[in-house]
């Protein structure tokens, strides 16, 4: 009788714990369905971005802001935008200052200078070699960046490390040292010792 009572006490338990197990995959399969939502909704606003048209439209109205902009160099890591903006106000109207910071918020030295009509550029170039806060500004026109266009620069070669070519080594063919068995010249440079070969 009591090996009844316990094998009953056992299938309810088993039975409460497959409900328990039936409740957390329903939890999950709901959880993977609102993922998969979000993710198809995510890939539909990524590929709208990459659409070709919007992406012709926003690289034709960068180049038309670009052709508004000035380049300008030197600029001291004390100027505010506020201080651009009124040196270059003489051109013509300022519509945006951009002073460039580096990861800690440190300006680097230059800023861009977007005015709201193109004729103002030609004015702001005659600007170059201006001095501002006591430093003599480089103005330049903007160029618009054109991806993909990065000029390719070979990697220069160390001269510490030794000579590596890219032709599988080759042994050549055997001569007699003309110095002696064991003998090498004196006016070899040492080598400087590098782990990576």
């Amino acid at each position: 009788m009591e090996g009844d009572v316990e094998m009953a006490a056992e299938e309810e338990r088993a039975a409460v714990e497959l409900d328990d197990m039936k409740k957390r995959l329903k939890e999950m399969e709901d959880e993977a369905a609102a993922l998969r939502e979000m993710q198809a909704k995510v890939e539909q606003e990524m590929g709208a971005v990459q659409d070709p048209a919007a992406a012709a439209a926003n690289q034709t109205n960068r180049e038309e802001v670009d052709s508004r902009s000035i380049f300008v160099g030197n600029v001291d890591y004390s100027c505010t935008p506020e201080e651009v903006q009124q040196h270059f106000q003489s051109c013509g109207t300022v519509n945006r200052v951009t002073i460039r910071t580096n990861k800690y918020g440190q300006p680097k030295g230059y800023a861009y200078v977007e005015f709201l009509e193109p004729e103002a550029v030609e004015q702001a170039l005659l600007l170059n070699e201006s001095e501002l806060h006591g430093r003599q500004l480089k103005v330049s026109a903007k160029r618009t960046n054109v991806p993909g266009m990065k000029q390719f620069r070979p990697r220069r070669s160390n001269p510490y490390m030794g000579f590596r070519s890219r032709t599988p080594y080759m042994a050549a063919p055997y001569m007699y040292s003309p110095y002696g068995y064991g003998k090498v010249p004196r006016f070899r440079v040492p080598m400087r010792y590098s782990p990576y070969f």
